[in-house]
């Protein structure tokens, strides 16, 4: 017999909540990661005084005062506002769209200005009924020059194939002001964590009762771990685990080249998007302004990142929610509820673009679920 009470695989913070929370109720708890660090995709590494988040950006935020309180027991949050800004072959957007955008763009100075601009492009686009794709979704929201010049090349880069092959609901919610307001998010708590996001799973994880193990892969011994763990908690891809039997999921991946440049502010911004086609990466991120330019005054370090096809083997970062995967899903969702003895978590075993304060709700929910049946047993 087992001596843990939970293996828990992937330490990101699907598990890492899990595991804190299972450890706090008294059960041991075995996490092993595949990566050679904890943190999953939220890791961050200092560098000259930067932390760096080595897997693309991430803002925490959320309106869900309950996660906002959870995670401040782990951390301080800074009060960084995230207020990306677009590069279109050299002219510069703020983003999301909102009156600076419009200015920008045509030199109107009201809302009723722009308002009257983007109905006119709608009406002259000749739209009827319901968007059926992503491409007459945006334009139904925002006209035709935004959706070209801010949308189409970024979100086709993005997800590798063309905005109207792409589904409608991928936009829907589009954030669109007529107020001059650059904050992207509309969420009442918002930051960076200072110091940097690792932190914040190494001190989940930092329990008498959790053992950590990286470099390990589950699938190396998955029978036999299945055999001697009473419970299994599992965040990596829900197909995989099942062996493809029924089909791969999709995924899109991500590849990041990262560089450390000899001057102290080399963009001015943490995120600047590049929304035009030619230019072959989405976005140049630099870490500094995260925590407003904290770091070696000397030093900057950016990281460009490209999208990518995923192929088995590849590092899956967004499921790909269309209509095709989500019944796939939904089969292999089937599956998993017969395998009694694993909870599939996180956004691969869910296969659901989930934020951050999402993934701890969800865990949260499942910790819930679990010790609710474990007393009622």
């Amino acid at each position: 017999m087992s001596k843990y009470d939970y293996l828990v695989v992937g330490a990101g913070l699907f598990g890492a909540v899990f595991a804190h929370e299972a450890a706090l109720r008294g059960k041991r708890v075995k996490v092993i990661e595949k990566r050679n660090h904890i943190a999953g995709n939220i890791y961050t590494k200092e560098v000259d005084g930067i932390q760096v988040h080595q897997y693309g950006a991430h803002i925490f935020h959320t309106s869900d005062k309950e996660v906002w309180d959870y995670v401040n027991q782990f951390t301080e949050f800074n009060r960084y506002t995230n207020s990306p800004v677009a590069n279109y072959k050299g002219q510069m957007y703020n983003l999301p769209f909102n009156m600076n955008t419009f200015s920008e763009l045509w030199g109107v100075r009201t809302p009723a200005e722009a308002q009257a601009k983007i109905q006119a492009q709608k009406d002259a686009a000749k739209l009827n009924g319901e968007p059926k794709n992503l491409e007459e979704q945006a334009i139904s929201l925002i006209g035709t020059d935004v959706y070209e010049k801010l949308i189409k090349g970024y979100t086709e880069k993005q997800w590798g194939q063309k905005a109207t092959d792409l589904p409608a609901f991928i936009i829907r919610r589009l954030p669109v002001r007529y107020t001059f307001d650059n904050n992207y998010f509309n969420d009442t708590y918002q930051g960076i964590p200072i110091g940097g996001y690792t932190q914040i799973v190494e001190k989940m994880l930092n329990h008498p009762e959790i053992d950590v193990e990286t470099g390990v892969d589950f699938f190396a011994n998955k029978d036999q771990y299945l055999k001697d763990y009473p419970k299994i908690i599992f965040t990596g891809m829900i197909d995989q685990y099942f062996n493809y039997q029924l089909g791969e999921l999709e995924y899109r991946s991500l590849r990041f080249e990262t560089e450390e440049l000899d001057v102290d502010n080399y963009q001015g911004n943490a995120v600047i998007n590049y929304t035009d086609a030619e230019t072959p990466f989405t976005r140049i991120i630099e870490h500094k302004h995260f925590e407003f330019g904290k770091g070696d005054k000397d030093k900057t370090i950016i990281t460009k990142e490209y999208p990518a096809e995923w192929k088995r083997g590849d590092e899956p970062y967004y499921p790909v929610n269309n209509s095709r995967n989500n019944s796939l899903y939904k089969r292999y969702a089937e599956l998993a509820k017969q395998e009694g003895n694993v909870i599939f978590g996180g956004r691969l075993g869910q296969y659901r673009y989930y934020d951050m304060h999402q993934v701890i709700h969800a865990a949260l929910v499942a910790v819930g679920v679990e010790f609710t049946n474990d007393i009622e047993m």
